[in-house]
């Protein structure tokens, strides 16, 4: 039967210790819930605690960390979504307020 060390030098407490400090993340998010703030000072600490959030889950939870390739494919591949996302805004907008010469 293989050792509980399944990966790297860190193995299972490392896995452990992010997870811990997940949980201390999203602990934080719910404190950032209930302060007293505006909706624009909320939004960014909330945006910053959830993009750290996520990149430890991808980089650890996803071995990221641990592959060069696939880091740099998944880093390209969010990019070119998220270019392909805002091809579409003129278009949406120009939807709603109809085209220029139409008025």
């Amino acid at each position: 039967m293989a050792s509980l060390e399944t990966h790297g030098s860190g193995g299972m407490r490392r896995d452990l210790m992010i997870y811990i400090f997940l949980l201390v993340l999203a602990g934080i998010q719910f404190v950032i819930a209930y302060e007293n703030i505006s909706a624009g000072q909320m939004f960014a600490r909330m945006l910053a605690v959830a993009i750290i959030e996520a990149g430890l889950a991808l980089l650890f939870f996803m071995h990221l960390s641990e592959n060069r390739g696939l880091r740099w494919f998944v880093l390209i591949f969010t990019v070119a979504v998220l270019l392909g996302l805002q091809y579409g805004w003129t278009d949406s907008f120009r939807l709603i307020n109809g085209v220029p010469w139409a008025h």
